[in-house]
């Protein structure tokens, strides 16, 4: 494989992945200095700077894993794991529309879910091809972990 084409496939994953969370950030601006503060928040709430640099980390981290899954099995290969790949960047993209665009932590807890079970689906596709692309999603799976018990305490407190 040509060190070009794997630069190119990485920057694309990038890409992707940074374009999702630039998407969602779009709703987040909307909503973050209007609605989201007047919400009752439980006391483990971290504060708002926080997002933003877990975020990027985290989405850099998918781009690599799935860049190493490319590398190993390429598109076609890895065409099952990168359908799980696919429904979680689709799930993840969903949540800050339904959340801050929406103003509906219902449906956003709904999605979070289904993103918590499509992340786990992800784990174990890229795991079997690349222990290392298995190994950064992790974090990501503990923190949408953490954010579906942040976005069930955000819906709870706020009837």
């Amino acid at each position: 494989m040509r060190n070009g084409r794997s630069a190119a496939v990485l920057i694309l994953w990038l890409a992707v992945c940074l374009g999702v969370g630039s998407a969602g950030a779009v709703f987040t601006a909307r909503s973050v200095d209007t609605w989201y503060p007047l919400l009752v928040k439980p006391s483990w709430n971290p504060p708002g700077w926080v997002f933003g640099p877990v975020w990027t980390t985290l989405y850099v981290m998918m781009a690599l894993a799935a860049w190493l899954v490319w590398r190993r099995r390429g598109f076609r290969g890895g065409a099952a794991a990168f359908g799980w790949f696919a429904l979680q960047l689709a799930l993840n993209a969903l949540w800050s529309p339904l959340f801050f665009g929406l103003q509906n932590p219902r449906a956003a807890l709904v999605d979070v879910v289904l993103l918590w079970a499509a992340i786990a689906g992800t784990v174990i596709a890229f795991w079997k091809t690349s222990r290392p692309a298995g190994i950064l999603l992790l974090p990501y799976w503990l923190w949408v972990s953490f954010a579906a018990a942040l976005n069930f305490a955000i819906w709870r407190l706020n009837p």
